[in-house]
């Protein structure tokens, strides 16, 4: 089990380096379309947008952890949305998963904020009080509940 220091980093999607690009999409395709099977379109566009903001984990030059969180705005009403969060395998179960969504619920503040959860993850998701706002969907082959949450103090 690797035990390496890691550092959660964060950066707008204009300040992130083509390496550290290259480094955070290379994950989420090993997990979501190798490991899980997904033949979906990972690059999506969203990955640029000027508001959107990415965090990852490191462990020494390795990135370990992932996650997207996309500003939106509906109805001129400003939300967050949580997306492409995925660890490494070998990283899993030692809490970094966790670590990156406090991270970024941190951001959000009291922010409403939604993300479309595999449905084995929503019991966790819950935890940071997001809630169902929809029946589950599968979307590319597997199960996801919709989810959001709302203006917290947390």
């Amino acid at each position: 089990m690797p035990t390496s220091t890691t550092t959660i980093r964060r950066a707008r999607s204009y300040d992130l380096s083509t390496d550290i690009l290259y480094r955070l999409l290379k994950l989420r395709v090993e997990v979501f379309v190798v490991e899980q099977g997904c033949a979906y379109p990972e690059l999506d566009g969203r990955d640029l947008e000027r508001e959107t903001r990415h965090y990852w984990i490191e462990a020494g030059d390795d990135v370990i952890c992932t996650l997207r969180l996309l500003e939106e705005h509906e109805a001129g009403v400003k939300t967050y949305r949580i997306g492409r969060l995925c660890t490494r395998p070998e990283y899993r179960g030692q809490g970094h998963t966790r670590r990156l969504l406090q991270a970024a619920l941190a951001e959000v503040g009291s922010t409403p904020c939604r993300i479309l959860a595999q449905t084995y993850l929503a019991d966790m998701y819950s935890e940071y009080g997001f809630v169902p706002t929809g029946p589950d969907v599968v979307e590319d082959g597997i199960p996801h509940r919709p989810m959001e949450r709302v203006a917290t103090n947390r």
